[in-house]
């Protein structure tokens, strides 16, 4: 865990009219105004691309590809994923930034969007005044996770471990930045303990780290490396998410284990530019949570390790909201400087 002060410049801070605008641009389906009707009426009049900022594969990127299919057969037009990776998001969110307000382009993105406004000074983007919520898609708890061979069977033990040798554990992490490697960072803080963190480019090279037993411990998004917990080729020690997985009842929350607040989940969201007309948003709202409710869609992603959580613009909005300073805080209290 980074000694060095974090540094505010260019932290993003939710001032009253921010808070106004965003709550504003997600509101009840049932208060739009009649603008932009016509343009709805129309919509979409070509293909329509969801930018994923993330390469293939990867959680962000398996919703977008399920939004997709599902807008597919409701929009009567093709809808495609296109991959826009880099910056650890930064590249693909700043360019749905920069496109016409028309609903042709949207954001399928992660916890990320929020986080990178507080780990950049630049990050290209403004998470309020640049987009305009559609829904939440789903959300994931993050996992601790050890090698079998590791010795470490248990929270406890992990914990006992890292005390007994401070900073000589190492600790995968899905990438500089991800929700799990904050998680790692709250879970020093709150443990009182330090290890290190190995920070790696993507959750699959950071769970291939821990197979191989390079790295013993570590944490990563549920949905990545739930086929190896269930197949007990990784150990899950606890989840971060409010409640026990549905599959996996044995592994305690940390809640449970005597940290109370400490919940951190990844989530997904669909989001426009800002300026997309009221109704397009609220069609695509209405399309994407019908979609996401088939019930064998709804089993597939459970199953998966995504919990559906798509409510709308509003939900979207509130939760943009609350992150944003929740994340800010854990950045500076973990003293992880802002990049340039």
């Amino acid at each position: 865990m980074s000694s060095t002060p974090a540094r505010r410049a260019g932290a993003v801070f939710l001032h009253r009219r921010d808070l106004a605008v965003l709550l504003a641009g997600g509101a009840a389906f049932g208060a739009r105004p009649r603008a932009g009707h016509a343009q709805a009426a129309n919509y979409p009049t070509r293909p329509v691309r969801i930018v994923v900022p993330f390469g293939p594969g990867g959680p962000t990127d398996v919703m977008g590809r399920v939004v997709a299919n599902g807008l597919n057969a409701a929009l009567g037009q093709p809808v495609v994923v296109e991959n826009r990776p880099g910056g650890g998001g930064n590249v693909g969110v700043s360019y749905v930034a920069r496109q016409a307000p028309d609903g042709h382009t949207l954001l399928v993105t992660s916890t990320g969007f929020v986080v990178n406004v507080s780990l950049f000074r630049n990050p290209g983007y403004d998470p309020v005044r640049d987009f305009a919520p559609i829904t939440e898609l789903g959300a994931s708890p993050n996992v601790i996770l050890a090698h079998p061979g590791s010795g470490i069977r248990t929270m406890e033990e992990l914990i006992a471990k890292a005390k007994a040798t401070p900073e000589k554990l190492n600790f995968a992490n899905p990438g500089l930045g991800s929700t799990p490697h904050l998680t790692a960072e709250l879970l020093q803080i709150r443990a009182g303990i330090e290890f290190v963190q190995i920070p790696h480019n993507s959750a699959a090279l950071a769970i291939q780290s821990l197979l191989s037993g390079t790295t013993p411990v570590g944490v990563t998004a549920l949905p990545p490396a739930h086929p190896q917990i269930r197949s007990g080729a990784l150990r899950a020690l606890a989840v971060t998410g409010e409640q026990r997985w549905h599959d996996l009842p044995d592994v305690p929350t940390m809640l449970e284990l005597g940290y109370p607040g400490f919940v951190s989940e990844t989530f997904q969201g669909l989001l426009a530019p800002a300026g997309t007309p009221a109704p397009i948003v609220d069609r695509l709202a209405r399309e994407t949570i019908a979609a996401l409710n088939e019930p064998a869609t709804r089993t597939r992603l459970l199953n998966a390790g995504f919990e559906i959580r798509a409510a709308g613009p509003a939900a979207l909005a509130e939760r943009i909201a609350r992150e944003v300073p929740m994340w800010r805080d854990l950045i500076q209290r973990a003293g992880i400087p802002m990049e340039g």
